[in-house]
């Protein structure tokens, strides 16, 4: 057998970190003919129209939102003259702003735990592969599919002093006079309320669908064994296994609240119930910025920034309450 000398094997040691120093360098050298010809900048080229979408239809209007908030101008004149904070101080005086303040948060307040809970129940009652489960999967999805203005125009019809809701209720004797659904203030916001959520939850059914696929299906069998019911294994084991599905829907069901229009304005018509007592920060924002007569569409903006100030402030109670929730 062949021998190598102290000498050789000092040499081929020498060697071998050169040898294998090329053999990383050849292997991390593109394996494509084109990437070997292509210059540093070709990629960003693939993600420019994407960036250019999101610059003219995101970022810019709301910096020009911002900027437009210091000023004084009129929907239909353009330009407008530098006020400072004037329009802010005029929004903290003013209680048609705080009206559609309150109306906005309450109309969330009640419509986010709707539609985290009633989603999540829907999700469990078709989650179950049974026979004909598809048609009700649809049925709780086919208002999704739905044009808001559509759906608001058949509530109206139903909700109308003589719709079908009120004749039916006079005709069995459980009403004297008609509910005033649509001329009520409170049961005006209500209806709207009511209309968000049934819509909503066809929509919120699908993120649970897809978060009740990833629970184990060994727990509820375990738990099943241990005597519990189906509420327990609901909220013991189906509403820890979902919870951070359920933080997704409660922030993007509280954007979406925040920012309703059509179910005020169809119900309510185009004055946000009976003396405008019904509109919310988005009804505000149309009658203060749009208005071709009184418009300003500085204060406008204004209104704009504190809804997105809003919002914002929405998002992070939400995410500071599902971070406290997994520390612990």
């Amino acid at each position: 057998m062949a021998t190598t000398s102290p000498a050789e094997a000092g040499t081929l040691a020498a060697d071998r970190p050169r040898t294998e120093g090329r053999g990383r360098a050849r292997r991390s050298r593109p394996t494509s003919g084109a990437a070997l010809y292509r210059a540093w900048w070709v990629p960003l080229l693939w993600i420019l129209p994407t960036v250019v979408v999101i610059g003219v239809f995101g970022i810019f209007p709301f910096v020009n939102t911002v900027l437009l908030s210091f000023t004084d101008a009129r929907p239909l004149g353009g330009g407008g003259d530098f006020v400072g904070w004037e329009n802010y101080a005029r929004l903290l005086g003013d209680p048609d702003f705080w009206l559609a303040t309150r109306n906005s948060v309450v109309y969330a307040v009640i419509a986010v735990p709707l539609l985290v809970v009633l989603p999540l129940v829907a999700a469990q009652l078709v989650y179950r592969k049974l026979p004909g489960i598809g048609f009700f999967r649809a049925a709780y999805y086919t208002p999704v599919v739905a044009s808001m203005v559509a759906v608001a125009l058949v509530w109206q019809n139903l909700l109308n002093e003589r719709g079908p809701i009120n004749t039916a209720l006079e005709k069995f004797g459980l009403i004297h006079s008609p509910i005033p659904f649509l001329s009520d203030t409170t049961l005006l916001l209500l209806s709207a309320i009511a209309l968000t959520v049934w819509k909503g939850i066809g929509w919120y059914m699908i993120f649970y669908l897809a978060a009740l696929a990833n629970v184990p299906g060994a727990l509820y069998e375990a738990a099943e064994l241990d005597g519990a019911g189906p509420v327990r294994r609901f909220v013991h084991i189906t509403v820890p296994g979902v919870r951070l599905t359920m933080l997704l829907v409660g922030i993007m069901s509280g954007i979406g609240s925040l920012r309703v229009f059509t179910e005020i304005y169809v119900l309510g018509g185009a004055t946000g119930g009976p003396g405008g007592a019904d509109r919310t920060l988005p009804f505000y924002i149309r009658d203060t910025a749009l208005d071709p007569v009184s418009g300003n569409a500085g204060y406008g903006a204004a209104v704009s920034v504190a809804l997105f100030v809003l919002t914002i402030g929405l998002a992070i109670a939400s995410h500071k309450l599902g971070g406290s929730e997994d520390d612990q």
